[in-house]
C-alpha cells in the first residue's frame, strides 16, 4: 500500500502541470466564445418602438368630504384641481354630472328619482355661475386658462340616489355611488372631448387622476370603494387616497355576507346576500383563478384589493367590479355570473390600466376585456378556439365607431366581432400562447396611457412586422381607408 501511494504521487506530480496547461486553454476558448457571443448580440438590430399615447388635455385633482344621513340623503364638498394640459388656452371647463340625469326632469319614468342640489360653485374661490344641461355641466371662466396653468374649482351639493337608477343607484338599503362626482372631462382637437349621455355604453370619459376622499357614514353601513385599503366593517368615518385612477367608486352597503380570499398579495372580497354564501364562494374562487391568469399572461394587477359587488348591473372600476345583472334582461345564473365577474376583472387591465375612449372606440376596452376573458376559459378547456361559436357574419359595419353610429347591436360589435377578428391577427401566427405574448407586450408599452384605434394598429403592425393594412380591412375603419 505504502508503494503504490508513492507511485501515485509522483504521477499526480507529472500530470498536474498538463492539466493546468488544459485548463487554461479551455478557459481562453470559452471566454472567447462568450465575447462572440456578446458581439454578436450586441452587433444584432433591435426593433425600436416608442408608443404614442393619446394626450388627455386635462390633468385633475380631487378632494371629496362626503356624509349620509340615515334618510340617505348625501352632502358633498368636492375640491378639483383642473390643469390644462393642452396648447389651447380655455374659456370654459366642462364636466361630466351624471346624477343630474336620474332627476325627476331627465328621468320622468323613475318613480323614485334623485334630487340635485347645488349650494356652491367656485372658481379660484369666487362664486360663479354655471350652467347644468342633462349630465354636461359648463363653467365659464373670467379670465382663460392657459396651457400649463391650473385652477382649483370648489363644489358644494346635495343628492339622493334614485331608485332603479342606472348604476348610480339605490337598492335594498344600499348605495351604489357610481359617477356621483363632476368629473372633468378630457379635451381633444381644440375642443372638450364631452358626448351626449345614453345608457347604452359607456358615456363618460375621464383621465387617470388623484382623489383624496373622507366620508361619514350611518353606523349600520360600511364602505367599498376603489381604495386599496378598504377593511370589513369599515369604519364609518374614515379617509382614504388613490392614485393615478381613472375613476371612483363608491358603494355603501347595509350587513352585506363577504367572502374574503388571499390570492398571492391581492385580498379579493366579495360583497353578496346572506343566502348566497355558497354561491359568493364559488365566485371568490373563480375570480382568484381569473386573477392569477391575468397577472400572468398580462400583467401585475395594481392594488392590493379587488372588490366584488353582487347583486348589480356588470361594471367595472378600478379596484372594484360590480356583477350580477344585465340591463333590460335582469339577473343571469350562476355560469353567466362567473364569466361576468372574469370579464368585469379582465377590464381592471383594459380599461383601468390601458385607457380609451369608451363612446367613440368602446372595442378597445369591451373586445380587448372579452378577449381575454375567452382566454381564460379557454386554458380550462379542451377546445381548439374560444371563437368558433361568436356568429358574426351579419355585422359588416367596423367595430371602432361612435356609439352613436350604431343604430342596433352595438353591443355584438364591441364584444363578438372584436373579439373574433382579433383571433384572427393571432390564429395563423402562433395561436394562444402567441395572443398571450402580445397582451403582455401590449400591457407593457401601455399600461396607464391611452390608446385609440390608430395606435393599436401601428403596434400590431410592428408587433408582426406587417407591411400593409390589409389584415384590419373590413373589421377597422381607418384615417387612410
Amino acid at each position: 500500500m505504502w508503494g503504490d501511494t508513492i507511485y501515485n504521487k509522483k504521477f499526480v506530480l507529472i500530470l498536474l502541470p498538463v492539466i493546468i496547461v488544459i485548463s487554461f486553454a479551455t478557459w481562453l476558448l470559452l471566454k472567447d466564445i462568450k465575447q462572440a457571443e456578446s458581439s454578436k448580440i450586441e452587433k444584432t438590430p433591435k426593433m425600436q418602438f416608442s408608443p404614442k399615447s393619446v394626450p388627455p388635455g386635462s390633468q385633475s385633482q380631487y378632494n371629496i368630504r362626503l356624509s349620509m344621513n340615515q334618510d340617505g340623503r348625501l352632502h358633498l364638498e368636492t375640491t378639483v384641481k383642473v390643469k390644462n394640459v393642452s396648447k389651447d388656452s380655455w374659456d370654459n371647463l366642462v364636466f361630466y354630472f351624471i346624477p343630474n340625469m336620474f332627476t325627476k326632469n331627465n328621468s320622468p319614468q323613475l318613480e323614485h328619482p334623485s334630487i340635485v342640489q347645488f349650494d356652491k360653485v367656485a372658481v379660484g374661490g369666487e362664486k360663479v355661475d354655471f350652467k347644468l344641461d342633462k349630465d354636461t355641466l359648463t363653467i365659464p371662466l373670467v379670465s382663460k386658462l392657459d396651457s400649463n396653468k391650473e385652477v382649483t374649482v370648489d363644489f358644494a351639493y346635495d343628492l339622493t340616489l334614485p331608485e332603479n337608477g342606472y348604476r348610480f343607484t339605490k337598492e335594498n338599503g344600499n348605495y351604489y355611488l357610481a359617477q356621483f362626482y363632476p368629473m372633468v372631462a378630457t379635451y381633444r382637437n381644440h375642443k372638450w372631448n364631452k358626448e351626449e349621455y345614453t345608457t347604452h355604453g359607456e358615456t363618460y370619459h375621464t383621465a387617470f387622476s388623484d382623489f383624496k376622499v373622507t366620508y361619514d357614514i350611518p353606523n349600520d353601513y360600511t364602505i367599498v370603494s376603489t381604495s386599496k385599503n378598504d377593511k370589513y366593517p369599515s369604519e364609518n368615518k374614515g379617509s382614504f387616497e388613490v392614485r393615478n385612477v381613472k375613476e371612483l367608486f363608491m358603494a355603501i352597503l347595509k350587513k352585506p355576507n363577504v367572502t374574503e380570499k388571499k390570492e398571492g398579495n391581492v385580498n379579493i372580497r366579495v360583497f353578496g346576500n346572506q343566502e348566497d354564501k355558497d354561491l359568493n364562494m364559488d365566485i371568490s374562487e373563480t375570480a382568484s383563478d381569473a386573477l392569477t391568469f391575468f397577472q400572468k399572461n398580462i400583467g401585475s394587477y395594481p392594488f392590493k384589493q379587488l372588490d366584488i359587488v353582487l347583486n348589480q348591473m356588470g361594471m367595472e372600476y378600478p379596484g372594484i367590479v360590480t356583477a350580477g345583472s344585465i340591463r333590460n334582461l335582469g339577473s343571469v345564473n350562476p355560469a353567466g355570473l362567473k364569466y361576468m365577474v372574469v370579464h368585469e376583472i379582465a377590464h381592471q387591465w383594459f380599461y383601468g390600466m390601458i385607457s380609451n375612449d369608451p363612446y367613440n372606440e368602446a372595442w378597445l376596452d369591451e373586445g380587448f376585456a372579452d378577449f381575454a376573458a375567452k382566454l381564460y376559459y379557454f386554458s380550462k378547456s379542451k377546445h381548439d378556439n374560444p371563437f368558433s361559436s361568436i356568429p358574426i357574419e351579419q355585422l359588416n359595419l367596423p367595430v371602432n365607431m361612435p356609439l352613436d353610429k350604431y343604430t342596433s347591436n352595438a353591443s355584438s360589435y364591441f364584444y363578438g366581432k372584436s373579439e373574433v377578428m382579433l383571433w384572427k391577427l393571432f390564429e395563423k401566427r402562433g395561436g394562444i400562447k402567441e395572443a398571450e405574448k402580445f397582451l403582455k407586450c401590449y400591457y407593457d408599452f401601455y399600461k396607464y396611457k391611452e390608446v385609440n384605434t390608430q395606435e393599436f394598429v401601428r403596434f400590431t403592425k410592428y408587433y408582426f412586422n406587417l407591411k400593409s393594412n390589409s389584415v384590419f380591412k373590413g373589421w377597422l375603419l381607418l384615417m387612410d381607408s
